[in-house]
């Protein structure tokens, strides 16, 4: 369940802490006094805490939940949109720069190779060090930087300037991702966060819709197939607006969540998900999820850095209506998100998993 992938992860962290050993003990946290949702209220202005410290936020109702969660949730929309611009820009730069398929692979090469070096190096270091609201606004500054560099690398057609840039992205997107998810788990009441997860992940999966539908009307408009100006003033315009939002992540009262929040709340949901504390080496299901999730992403990119010109070239339609198309799937993918939320209301998560990963044999059997 996710409580122990979570807790797993923050095992995985303390590893590259440069040395330090930061997490809790059970017993350390069971011997502080357990804050109260009003306290936890009043704490949400501190720009950091203690990451030993509990600060209350899974104390925190529904209702008092519900800003923070949603300030949070924006960021999901983000690395969604992000992820939905990266497959068609992957087919537009192979119409725009006169490159081939596997040469464009790059660009998702350049991008997920960020999540390979950030997450476990300095997205970890930093959220234990200032905790959850630098690291939110530490991860927009970057991915505005990233996204500043598009301009140049369209000036001067640089197919490595672009991979560059998206390497930036990728690593201000991979920090705010490593913080996002278990933020959203810890933050209000602890029988709620599969679902406080899988409503918030939803959002990333609109993003990925709007992604293409947006793209369509504007990269693959009736112009000269080798302009790149829409390229340059669409990501100038998500520079903006991700700077913005860490201006308002910098004032926004949102509280901190610290290894013994998380810890405490493992414990508290134990006796419901079968969690128990055990030394990293042994945390199996971990492992289990580490590669289910692997193979899952390997086989979505896959799919969608190719599945535009796919669609030209099979279908002989035009880049923009292979855009929708994208869109389209991408829309189904957003339905069985919210679809697996509401059925986790009413069902064990590991039966939704059961039941969408038969769908999914079915269909590829079919």
């Amino acid at each position: 369940r996710d409580q122990s992938i979570h807790q797993g992860h923050q095992r995985i962290a303390n590893m590259f802490s440069f040395g330090k050993k930061e997490e809790p003990e059970i017993a350390e946290v069971f011997d502080q006094r357990r804050p109260s949702n009003v306290e936890a209220m009043n704490q949400q202005h501190r720009k950091s805490v203690s990451n030993r410290g509990l600060t209350g936020a899974s104390a925190l109702t529904v209702k008092q939940s519900i800003f923070p969660i949603t300030l949070v949730t924006i960021l999901f929309f983000l690395w969604g949109f992000a992820y939905g611009l990266l497959d068609v820009l992957n087919a537009k730069f192979q119409n725009s720069l006169g490159i081939t398929a596997a040469k464009a692979g790059g660009l998702q090469g350049a991008y997920f190779g960020a999540y390979l070096i950030g997450p476990p190096t300095y997205s970890g270091w930093i959220v234990r060090k200032f905790g959850y609201r630098w690291t939110f606004i530490t991860g927009l500054c970057i991915y505005g930087v990233g996204a500043l560099m598009f301009w140049p690398s369209a000036v001067y057609r640089s197919f490595g300037g672009f991979c560059g840039s998206l390497f930036i992205v990728g690593s201000g997107l991979s920090t705010l991702e490593t913080s996002a998810n278990p933020f959203i788990a810890t933050c209000g009441p602890p029988r709620l966060s599969e679902f406080r997860l899988e409503i918030s992940q939803s959002f990333q999966a609109i993003g990925s819709v709007m992604a293409p539908l947006l793209a369509s009307r504007v990269f693959f408009k009736e112009t000269d197939s080798t302009d790149l100006s829409n390229v340059q003033w669409t990501y100038l315009g998500i520079a903006a607006f991700v700077f913005l939002l860490a201006i308002v992540f910098f004032f926004a009262p949102i509280p901190e969540v610290t290894d013994a929040d998380m810890a405490l709340q493992a414990e508290q949901c134990s006796g419901l998900t079968g969690y128990v504390d055990k030394p990293l080496k042994k945390q199996f299901k971990l492992f289990f999820g580490v590669a289910a999730q692997f193979c899952y992403v390997g086989a979505q990119v896959g799919v969608a850095a190719q599945f535009i010109k796919y669609s030209v070239e099979s279908a002989n339609i035009s880049d923009a209506a292979g855009s929708d198309r994208y869109a389209i799937g991408q829309g189904l993918f957003a339905i069985g998100r919210f679809a697996a939320a509401g059925l986790m209301m009413v069902m064990k998560p590991r039966w939704v998993l059961l039941a969408f990963m038969t769908g999914v044999m079915i269909f590829i059997c079919a």
